[in-house]
């Protein structure tokens, strides 16, 4: 997946989603900064985002996304919305 650069927009919108870490920390890890942004922004903040990623990139924040981050709700929506339907299980901790 592409990197996030930081900018103005970037980091306004990774402080707000990712707000436990520092910008550059959380735009470190795209893909587990996409299922944030997935799980919690809104159509202008996905407008922010859209300018560096493609629909590919979506899809593969999908298929790698940490367990925990993505609600099941979001998880229905951006398959579908990325033409992923069915929409695989919602990926799950797993313990041992």
């Amino acid at each position: 997946m592409k990197t996030i650069p930081l900018t103005p927009d970037t980091d306004a919108l990774a402080r707000r989603l990712v707000w436990f870490e520092e910008p550059v920390e959380a735009l470190s890890d795209p893909v587990r900064f996409v299922a944030h942004a997935l799980a919690r922004a809104t159509h202008e903040d996905m407008k922010v985002l859209r300018a560096f990623l493609t629909d590919d990139d979506l899809r593969e924040a999908l298929d790698r996304a940490p367990p925990g981050i993505i609600d099941p709700r979001s998880w229905a929506y951006w398959n579908s919305k990325l033409g992923l339907y069915p929409a695989p299980p919602v990926p799950t901790r797993r313990l041992g």
